[in-house]
C-alpha cells in the first residue's frame, strides 16, 4: 500500500444557515480544500461524499452527492455516497484513503455536508430515531437507559422540554461511568467548560462563548448529569479533504511542507454482545489498538486528539478508549486540566462537537480539518505547541450498548 497524505482541507463555519442551500455549503468547503491543496477541480479522480439526513429531511433519498456536486463543477467525476450515521464523513475519508493507497486513484476528495435546521422541529429531531434498530425502539431504550440504574438523579435535573432520546442514552453512559469509577458531574462539566473555552479561538465554531465549570453546572438541565452546554447543537455545514499518494503529490508540485501523512485508518462495527463490565472491549478501543499497531505508534506518541463528543460524556469515554488515560481515569484527568491546550494531551482544541457543532455528514471531516491545521502549526491561539502526531476518533449509531461504527485515524506531520 502506498503512502497517503492529506494535502488540502476546507470547511464552512458550522451553525444555522437557513438561507443557504446544500450545494452552496458544499461548494464553499470544497473550494477551500482545493485551493489549500494547490489543485484544480479537474485534478480530482473521485469523490467520496457523505450525508446522513438529506433523504429524511430534504427528500433526496438517492444520489445526493451527484446532485449537489454536479451543480458546482464536478459533473462526470465518479461519486460514491457514504452513510454511516455520525461517522459518515470519517467513513468516506477511510474509503478515500484506501482508494489512493491502493493506487487506484492518485488524488481524491472526501466531502460531507448536512443541513439539519429546518422549520419542522419535530421532523428535525425525529431524524435521530433511525440511528438504531428501528424494529425494537422500546427494547433499545430500556437496554441502554438501564446502564444508569442505581444512580440517583437530583430533583430538577430533568428538562421539561422535549429532547432526543439519545441524550438519555448518553446520560446513561455517564451514570454508568460514575457508578463504576466514581466520576463526578463536576468532572464532566470540566470537559464541557474546556471545550467551550477552546472554541473561543476557532472562528469556524458554531459557538464561541466561554464557560466556567460553575456556569456549565448551573446551566439549564437536559437529563442528569447533562446540562445544555455539555451537549452538541443541531448544525448545518460542510467540510472537505483532499487526499493523495506520492504520484498525486508530484502532480500537485511535490511539496510536503504542509502535508499530513495518514499513518493508519481503521473502521470497526459495534458488537451487540458486549456487556458494560468490559469497557476495554469497546469497539473504539479495539479500533484504536489496531490503528496504533498499523501506525507503529503508541498513545504516548500522540500530541493532540479530536474525539466524538456529541455530549461531554463522549469525550470522557473516548479519551479512555484511545488509551490517552487509563480506563476509569478520564474524569480526574479532565478536572486537572490534562485535556486542555497546554495540558498533557490536549483533546478537542477545535471546541469539539459541543461548541464547533455537529452537522452529522460533515462532522468527522471537520475534526480532521482541525488536526491537519494543528499538525501544520496553523491553529493560532489554540495551537498545540510542537504537535507532530494526532489521533482522531469519530463514531455513530447504536448497536447493543455501544456505537454502531467507529473510525480511528492516526496522523503524522509529513517528513521530507
Amino acid at each position: 500500500m502506498e503512502k497517503t497524505y492529506i494535502v488540502g482541507v476546507g470547511m464552512t463555519k458550522f451553525g444555522r444557515h437557513p438561507d443557504r442551500e446544500i450545494a452552496h455549503l458544499l461548494d464553499e468547503a470544497i473550494a477551500h480544500a482545493v485551493k489549500d491543496a494547490g489543485a484544480a477541480n479537474s485534478d480530482i479522480d473521485a469523490i467520496y461524499h457523505s450525508s446522513s439526513t438529506q433523504g429524511f429531511l430534504q427528500g433526496q433519498t438517492f444520489i445526493p452527492g451527484q446532485v449537489a456536486l454536479g451543480q458546482i463543477g464536478f459533473s462526470g467525476t465518479p461519486v460514491f455516497n457514504i452513510e454511516n450515521a455520525c461517522a459518515s464523513s470519517s467513513s468516506a475519508f477511510h474509503l478515500a484513503a484506501q482508494g489512493v493507497a491502493s493506487g487506484m486513484h492518485d488524488i481524491v476528495m472526501a466531502a460531507g455536508v448536512e443541513k439539519m435546521n429546518i422549520p419542522d422541529k419535530a421532523k428535525m429531531f425525529a431524524v435521530f430515531d433511525g440511528a438504531w434498530d428501528v424494529a425494537t425502539p422500546e427494547e433499545n431504550t430500556q437496554r441502554l437507559v438501564s446502564l444508569g440504574e442505581g444512580m440517583d438523579k437530583p430533583e430538577g435535573s430533568e428538562s421539561p422540554n422535549p429532547y432526543s432520546v439519545f441524550m438519555s442514552v448518553y446520560a446513561a453512559f455517564g451514570l454508568n461511568h460514575m457508578k463504576r469509577n466514581g466520576t463526578t458531574q463536576r468532572q464532566i462539566a470540566a470537559i464541557a467548560a474546556k471545550n467551550h473555552q477552546h472554541s473561543v479561538h476557532n472562528p469556524l465554531s458554531q459557538y464561541q462563548q466561554p464557560y466556567s465549570i460553575e456556569e456549565v453546572l448551573a446551566a439549564p438541565p437536559i437529563t442528569y448529569p447533562l446540562t445544555l452546554p455539555m451537549c452538541a447543537p443541531i448544525s448545518d455545514g460542510a467540510a472537505a479533504t483532499i487526499i493523495c499518494n506520492e504520484d498525486g503529490l508530484k502532480k500537485l508540485g511535490g511539496d510536503k511542507s504542509r502535508a499530513v501523512e495518514i499513518l493508519a485508518s481503521v473502521t470497526m462495527s459495534g458488537n451487540p454482545e458486549r456487556t458494560a463490565d468490559e469497557p476495554e472491549n469497546h469497539m473504539a478501543c479495539l479500533a484504536a489498538q489496531k490503528a496504533y499497531d498499523k501506525a507503529g505508534r503508541s498513545p504516548a506518541d500522540m500530541d493532540v486528539a479530536e474525539v466524538h463528543d456529541a455530549t461531554a460524556i463522549g469525550e470522557l469515554m473516548h479519551a479512555e478508549n484511545l488509551m490517552l488515560v487509563p480506563m476509569g481515569e478520564a474524569g480526574p484527568a479532565a478536572e486537572r486540566g490534562d485535556f486542555t491546550v497546554g495540558g498533557r494531551i490536549p483533546i478537542n482544541p477545535s471546541g469539539g462537537l459541543e461548541s464547533k457543532g455537529h452537522p452529522i455528514g460533515a462532522t468527522g471531516l471537520g475534526q480532521i480539518h482541525e488536526l491537519a491545521t494543528q499538525l501544520r502549526g496553523e491553529a493560532g491561539a489554540r495551537q498545540v505547541e510542537g504537535a507532530r502526531h494526532a489521533v482522531h476518533e469519530n463514531s455513530g449509531g447504536l448497536v447493543g450498548i455501544e456505537e454502531g461504527v467507529a473510525v480511528v485515524n492516526i496522523f503524522g506531520k509529513a517528513e521530507g
